[in-house]
Protein backbone atom coordinates (compact mmCIF):
# COMPACT_ATOMS: atom_id res chain seq x y z
CA UNK A 1 0.00 0.00 0.00
CA UNK A 2 2.77 2.53 0.91
CA UNK A 3 3.47 2.43 -2.88
CA UNK A 4 0.29 3.67 -4.49
CA UNK A 5 -0.41 7.12 -5.41
CA UNK A 6 -3.43 8.14 -6.15
CA UNK A 7 -4.04 10.70 -9.09
CA UNK A 8 -7.57 12.57 -10.20
CA UNK A 9 -8.15 9.45 -11.92
CA UNK A 10 -8.53 7.15 -8.87
CA UNK A 11 -10.24 9.91 -6.52
CA UNK A 12 -12.73 10.10 -9.71
CA UNK A 13 -13.21 6.40 -9.28
CA UNK A 14 -13.53 6.10 -5.54
CA UNK A 15 -15.20 9.09 -5.23
CA UNK A 16 -17.78 7.16 -7.84
CA UNK A 17 -17.87 4.11 -5.88
CA UNK A 18 -19.14 5.53 -2.92
CA UNK A 19 -22.25 7.17 -4.59
CA UNK A 20 -22.78 3.36 -6.09
CA UNK A 21 -20.22 0.52 -4.77
CA UNK A 22 -21.94 -1.32 -7.48
CA UNK A 23 -22.16 0.56 -10.21
CA UNK A 24 -20.94 -0.96 -13.74
CA UNK A 25 -17.74 -0.06 -13.92
CA UNK A 26 -19.37 1.06 -18.34
CA UNK A 27 -21.78 3.53 -16.61
CA UNK A 28 -18.51 5.24 -14.31
CA UNK A 29 -16.40 5.52 -17.32
CA UNK A 30 -19.35 7.20 -19.55
CA UNK A 31 -19.34 9.66 -16.51
CA UNK A 32 -15.67 9.94 -15.95
CA UNK A 33 -14.97 10.44 -19.48
CA UNK A 34 -12.97 7.24 -19.84
CA UNK A 35 -12.81 3.81 -21.41
CA UNK A 36 -14.24 1.24 -19.17
CA UNK A 37 -11.11 -1.10 -19.26
CA UNK A 38 -9.07 1.97 -17.90
CA UNK A 39 -11.73 2.53 -14.71
CA UNK A 40 -11.68 -1.66 -14.12
CA UNK A 41 -8.34 -1.43 -14.45
CA UNK A 42 -7.53 1.11 -12.17
CA UNK A 43 -9.51 -0.29 -9.43
CA UNK A 44 -8.22 -4.13 -9.49
CA UNK A 45 -4.94 -2.17 -9.40
CA UNK A 46 -5.99 -0.70 -6.12
CA UNK A 47 -7.79 -3.27 -4.29
CA UNK A 48 -4.81 -6.00 -5.10
CA UNK A 49 -2.68 -3.41 -3.48
CA UNK A 50 -5.00 -3.41 -0.34
CA UNK A 51 -5.28 0.54 -0.70
CA UNK A 52 -9.18 0.48 -1.57
CA UNK A 53 -11.88 -1.94 -1.96
CA UNK A 54 -15.89 -2.02 -2.10
CA UNK A 55 -17.92 -3.08 0.98
CA UNK A 56 -21.58 -4.64 0.95
CA UNK A 57 -22.46 -3.98 4.93
CA UNK A 58 -26.11 -4.67 6.60
CA UNK A 59 -27.38 -1.57 8.01
CA UNK A 60 -28.25 -2.90 12.27
CA UNK A 61 -31.19 0.11 11.83
CA UNK A 62 -33.16 -2.01 9.30
CA UNK A 63 -32.14 -5.18 10.64
CA UNK A 64 -32.69 -5.24 14.41
CA UNK A 65 -29.40 -5.70 15.37
CA UNK A 66 -27.54 -3.29 17.62
CA UNK A 67 -24.34 -1.74 17.85
CA UNK A 68 -21.83 -0.98 20.28
CA UNK A 69 -18.41 0.67 21.23
CA UNK A 70 -16.16 -1.32 23.42
CA UNK A 71 -13.73 0.77 25.31
CA UNK A 72 -11.05 -2.14 26.82
CA UNK A 73 -8.24 -0.56 28.85
CA UNK A 74 -5.23 -3.12 29.29
CA UNK A 75 -1.70 -3.17 29.73
CA UNK A 76 0.47 -2.72 26.61
CA UNK A 77 1.77 -6.03 26.48
CA UNK A 78 -1.46 -7.83 26.69
CA UNK A 79 -3.28 -5.54 23.82
CA UNK A 80 -1.79 -7.85 20.76
CA UNK A 81 -3.00 -11.12 21.47
CA UNK A 82 -6.41 -9.45 22.96
CA UNK A 83 -7.11 -7.59 19.86
CA UNK A 84 -6.12 -10.63 17.40
CA UNK A 85 -8.53 -12.59 19.49
CA UNK A 86 -11.34 -9.96 19.19
CA UNK A 87 -10.60 -9.69 15.34
CA UNK A 88 -11.16 -13.05 15.32
CA UNK A 89 -15.05 -13.23 16.06
CA UNK A 90 -17.82 -12.85 13.25
CA UNK A 91 -19.68 -10.40 15.88
CA UNK A 92 -16.97 -7.48 15.78
CA UNK A 93 -15.61 -5.18 13.76
CA UNK A 94 -13.42 -1.86 13.69
CA UNK A 95 -10.62 -3.52 16.48
CA UNK A 96 -8.60 -0.80 16.46
CA UNK A 97 -5.15 -0.73 18.63
CA UNK A 98 -4.86 2.89 20.81
CA UNK A 99 -2.44 4.48 22.57
CA UNK A 100 0.12 2.76 22.32
CA UNK A 101 -1.85 -0.78 23.36
CA UNK A 102 -2.74 1.19 26.38
CA UNK A 103 -6.44 0.85 25.06
CA UNK A 104 -8.51 -0.91 22.66
CA UNK A 105 -11.91 0.06 20.88
CA UNK A 106 -13.85 -2.02 19.06
CA UNK A 107 -17.67 -2.26 17.67
CA UNK A 108 -19.50 -5.31 18.46
CA UNK A 109 -22.88 -6.27 16.95
CA UNK A 110 -25.35 -7.55 19.69
CA UNK A 111 -22.64 -8.08 22.20
CA UNK A 112 -23.50 -10.77 24.73
CA UNK A 113 -22.99 -11.38 28.29
CA UNK A 114 -20.44 -13.89 28.59
CA UNK A 115 -18.12 -11.21 26.16
CA UNK A 116 -18.01 -8.55 28.42
CA UNK A 117 -17.78 -10.47 31.33
CA UNK A 118 -14.87 -12.65 29.65
CA UNK A 119 -13.30 -8.94 28.74
CA UNK A 120 -13.41 -8.28 32.76
CA UNK A 121 -12.11 -11.79 34.06
CA UNK A 122 -9.04 -11.34 31.38
CA UNK A 123 -5.41 -10.98 32.76
CA UNK A 124 -4.15 -7.28 32.32
CA UNK A 125 -7.71 -6.30 31.36
CA UNK A 126 -8.04 -2.79 33.73
CA UNK A 127 -11.42 -1.85 32.59
CA UNK A 128 -14.42 -2.08 30.01
CA UNK A 129 -16.59 0.22 29.17
CA UNK A 130 -19.37 -0.68 26.73
CA UNK A 131 -21.36 2.18 24.68
CA UNK A 132 -24.14 1.34 22.66
CA UNK A 133 -24.15 3.08 19.27
CA UNK A 134 -27.17 5.39 19.33
CA UNK A 135 -27.09 6.65 15.96
CA UNK A 136 -24.23 7.26 13.43
CA UNK A 137 -24.34 10.85 11.62
CA UNK A 138 -22.25 9.69 8.53
CA UNK A 139 -23.13 6.60 6.29
CA UNK A 140 -23.19 5.19 2.32
CA UNK A 141 -25.23 8.75 1.67
CA UNK A 142 -22.79 10.69 3.87
CA UNK A 143 -19.44 9.71 3.56
CA UNK A 144 -15.57 10.74 4.79
CA UNK A 145 -15.53 14.32 2.82
CA UNK A 146 -11.67 13.24 2.28
CA UNK A 147 -12.63 10.96 -0.48
CA UNK A 148 -15.86 12.35 -1.78
CA UNK A 149 -14.68 15.83 -3.01
CA UNK A 150 -13.22 14.75 -6.45
CA UNK A 151 -16.29 14.68 -8.48
CA UNK A 152 -18.58 17.79 -10.04
CA UNK A 153 -22.25 18.20 -8.48
CA UNK A 154 -22.98 17.00 -12.45
CA UNK A 155 -20.98 13.75 -12.01
CA UNK A 156 -22.65 13.20 -8.43
CA UNK A 157 -26.23 13.50 -9.84
CA UNK A 158 -25.54 11.34 -12.55
CA UNK A 159 -23.61 8.56 -10.34
CA UNK A 160 -26.21 8.74 -7.14
CA UNK A 161 -27.79 6.07 -6.89
CA UNK A 162 -31.43 6.53 -5.23
CA UNK A 163 -31.21 5.67 -1.84
CA UNK A 164 -34.11 3.22 -0.56
CA UNK A 165 -35.49 2.50 3.27
CA UNK A 166 -38.88 3.21 4.18
CA UNK A 167 -37.82 2.78 7.80
CA UNK A 168 -39.34 -0.35 8.28
CA UNK A 169 -37.69 -3.79 9.81
CA UNK A 170 -36.29 -5.80 7.51
CA UNK A 171 -36.06 -10.00 8.64
CA UNK A 172 -32.88 -11.69 7.35
CA UNK A 173 -33.41 -15.52 6.09
CA UNK A 174 -31.22 -18.02 5.04
CA UNK A 175 -29.76 -16.86 2.11
CA UNK A 176 -29.00 -13.51 3.54
CA UNK A 177 -26.92 -15.32 5.83
CA UNK A 178 -24.46 -16.48 3.69
CA UNK A 179 -24.47 -13.84 1.09
CA UNK A 180 -23.58 -10.66 3.22
CA UNK A 181 -20.45 -12.32 4.65
CA UNK A 182 -19.03 -12.51 0.90
CA UNK A 183 -20.25 -9.36 0.23
CA UNK A 184 -18.51 -7.92 3.41
CA UNK A 185 -15.05 -9.47 1.76
CA UNK A 186 -15.83 -7.80 -1.86
CA UNK A 187 -18.95 -5.73 -2.41
CA UNK A 188 -18.17 -6.03 -6.01
CA UNK A 189 -17.89 -9.71 -6.07
CA UNK A 190 -19.87 -11.07 -9.51
CA UNK A 191 -23.53 -12.36 -9.17
CA UNK A 192 -21.90 -15.96 -10.17
CA UNK A 193 -19.70 -16.02 -7.12
CA UNK A 194 -22.08 -14.89 -4.92
CA UNK A 195 -24.25 -17.61 -6.20
CA UNK A 196 -21.61 -20.28 -5.61
CA UNK A 197 -20.87 -18.48 -1.97
CA UNK A 198 -24.86 -18.27 -0.85
CA UNK A 199 -25.42 -22.01 -2.50
CA UNK A 200 -28.66 -20.93 -4.92
CA UNK A 201 -29.05 -19.67 -8.32
CA UNK A 202 -28.04 -16.46 -9.55
CA UNK A 203 -31.28 -15.39 -10.63
CA UNK A 204 -32.22 -15.70 -6.51
CA UNK A 205 -28.93 -13.77 -5.73
CA UNK A 206 -29.52 -11.04 -7.98
CA UNK A 207 -33.19 -10.57 -6.57
CA UNK A 208 -32.44 -10.68 -3.35
CA UNK A 209 -29.55 -8.34 -3.16
CA UNK A 210 -32.10 -5.65 -5.24
CA UNK A 211 -34.36 -6.01 -2.43
CA UNK A 212 -32.10 -5.65 0.37
CA UNK A 213 -30.03 -2.36 -1.35
CA UNK A 214 -34.37 -1.15 -1.96
CA UNK A 215 -35.32 -1.69 1.77
CA UNK A 216 -32.41 -0.04 2.82
CA UNK A 217 -30.91 -2.83 4.78
CA UNK A 218 -27.90 -3.36 2.61
CA UNK A 219 -25.27 -0.28 1.97
CA UNK A 220 -22.31 0.17 0.50
CA UNK A 221 -18.91 2.00 0.94
CA UNK A 222 -15.28 2.28 -0.02
CA UNK A 223 -12.71 1.37 2.46
CA UNK A 224 -9.35 3.11 2.00
CA UNK A 225 -6.58 4.26 3.93
CA UNK A 226 -6.53 8.66 4.96
CA UNK A 227 -2.31 8.19 4.52
CA UNK A 228 -3.94 7.81 0.62
CA UNK A 229 -5.13 11.22 0.64
CA UNK A 230 -2.70 13.34 2.94
CA UNK A 231 -3.86 12.25 6.65
CA UNK A 232 -1.36 10.50 8.20
CA UNK A 233 -2.59 10.93 11.98
CA UNK A 234 -5.48 9.53 13.08
CA UNK A 235 -7.60 9.32 16.36
CA UNK A 236 -10.10 8.64 18.33
CA UNK A 237 -12.31 11.31 19.92
CA UNK A 238 -14.95 11.08 22.20
CA UNK A 239 -17.04 14.19 23.10
CA UNK A 240 -19.12 15.38 25.97
CA UNK A 241 -21.73 18.04 24.93
CA UNK A 242 -24.27 19.84 26.45
CA UNK A 243 -27.89 18.62 26.82
CA UNK A 244 -29.89 18.67 23.53
CA UNK A 245 -26.86 19.41 21.34
CA UNK A 246 -25.06 15.95 20.19
CA UNK A 247 -27.57 16.28 17.06
CA UNK A 248 -26.10 19.97 16.05
CA UNK A 249 -22.12 19.20 17.05
CA UNK A 250 -22.46 15.93 15.31
CA UNK A 251 -23.85 17.64 12.25
CA UNK A 252 -21.29 20.26 12.45
CA UNK A 253 -18.27 18.07 12.27
CA UNK A 254 -19.67 15.33 10.06
CA UNK A 255 -19.30 17.73 6.79
CA UNK A 256 -15.07 18.56 8.26
CA UNK A 257 -12.65 16.92 5.89
CA UNK A 258 -11.29 15.50 8.94
CA UNK A 259 -13.76 13.71 10.61
CA UNK A 260 -14.27 9.95 8.70
CA UNK A 261 -16.82 8.97 10.98
CA UNK A 262 -19.31 10.18 13.78
CA UNK A 263 -22.05 8.99 16.37
CA UNK A 264 -24.50 9.56 19.19
CA UNK A 265 -23.83 6.78 22.04
CA UNK A 266 -24.57 5.93 25.14
CA UNK A 267 -21.97 6.73 28.31
CA UNK A 268 -19.99 9.59 29.70
CA UNK A 269 -19.42 10.88 25.95
CA UNK A 270 -22.29 11.76 24.11
CA UNK A 271 -20.31 11.24 20.55
CA UNK A 272 -17.49 8.97 19.83
CA UNK A 273 -15.57 10.18 16.35
CA UNK A 274 -12.70 8.60 14.05
CA UNK A 275 -10.36 12.06 13.37
CA UNK A 276 -7.57 12.20 10.77
CA UNK A 277 -5.65 14.80 10.41
CA UNK A 278 -2.53 15.47 8.17
CA UNK A 279 0.30 15.46 11.59
CA UNK A 280 -0.09 16.20 15.41
CA UNK A 281 -0.12 19.78 14.92
CA UNK A 282 -2.96 19.60 12.30
CA UNK A 283 -4.93 17.79 14.98
CA UNK A 284 -4.28 20.28 17.77
CA UNK A 285 -5.15 22.75 15.49
CA UNK A 286 -8.36 21.37 14.30
CA UNK A 287 -9.35 20.13 18.32
CA UNK A 288 -8.69 23.51 20.30
CA UNK A 289 -9.70 25.76 16.99
CA UNK A 290 -12.49 23.53 15.96
CA UNK A 291 -14.00 21.45 18.01
CA UNK A 292 -13.33 23.28 21.03
CA UNK A 293 -14.99 26.25 19.57
CA UNK A 294 -18.29 24.61 19.03
CA UNK A 295 -21.11 25.57 20.92
CA UNK A 296 -22.34 22.79 23.21
CA UNK A 297 -18.90 21.21 23.67
CA UNK A 298 -17.87 20.94 26.97
CA UNK A 299 -15.16 18.24 26.71
CA UNK A 300 -12.90 16.12 24.46
CA UNK A 301 -11.02 13.26 24.66
CA UNK A 302 -8.70 12.61 21.70
CA UNK A 303 -6.94 9.12 21.73
CA UNK A 304 -4.11 8.49 18.99
CA UNK A 305 -4.43 5.22 16.59
CA UNK A 306 -1.24 3.17 16.86
CA UNK A 307 -2.73 0.25 14.80
CA UNK A 308 -5.89 -2.05 13.19
CA UNK A 309 -6.48 -5.25 14.17
CA UNK A 310 -9.14 -5.42 11.70
CA UNK A 311 -11.63 -2.94 10.07
CA UNK A 312 -14.96 -2.66 8.90
CA UNK A 313 -15.91 -5.91 6.48
CA UNK A 314 -12.31 -7.28 6.50
CA UNK A 315 -11.17 -11.01 7.52
CA UNK A 316 -8.34 -10.32 9.75
CA UNK A 317 -4.99 -10.96 10.04
CA UNK A 318 -2.25 -12.54 12.28
CA UNK A 319 -1.19 -9.55 13.52
CA UNK A 320 -2.32 -5.69 13.91
CA UNK A 321 -1.32 -3.89 11.06
CA UNK A 322 0.16 -0.26 12.06
CA UNK A 323 -1.70 2.89 12.11
CA UNK A 324 -0.31 5.72 10.54
CA UNK A 325 2.09 8.00 12.65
Amino acid sequence: MDSVTLDGLDRQLLHALQLDGRAPFSRVAEVLGTADRTVARRYRRLRAAGAARVLGLPDVRRTGHREWFVRVRCLPDAAPALADALARRPDTSWVTVLAGGAELSVLVRDPDRALLEGLGRTPHVLSVQPCEMLRPFMDEGRAWPGRTSALTAEQVAALRRRRGGTGGRVVLNELDARLLPALAVDGRAAYPELARAAGRSESAVRRRLAELRLAGALQFTVETDPRLFGYAASYMLWLTVAPGRAAAVAGALAGDTEIAFIGAVTGPAALVAYLVCRDADDAFRYLDGRVGALDGVRGQEAVPVTAYAKKVGSVPARRPARAPR
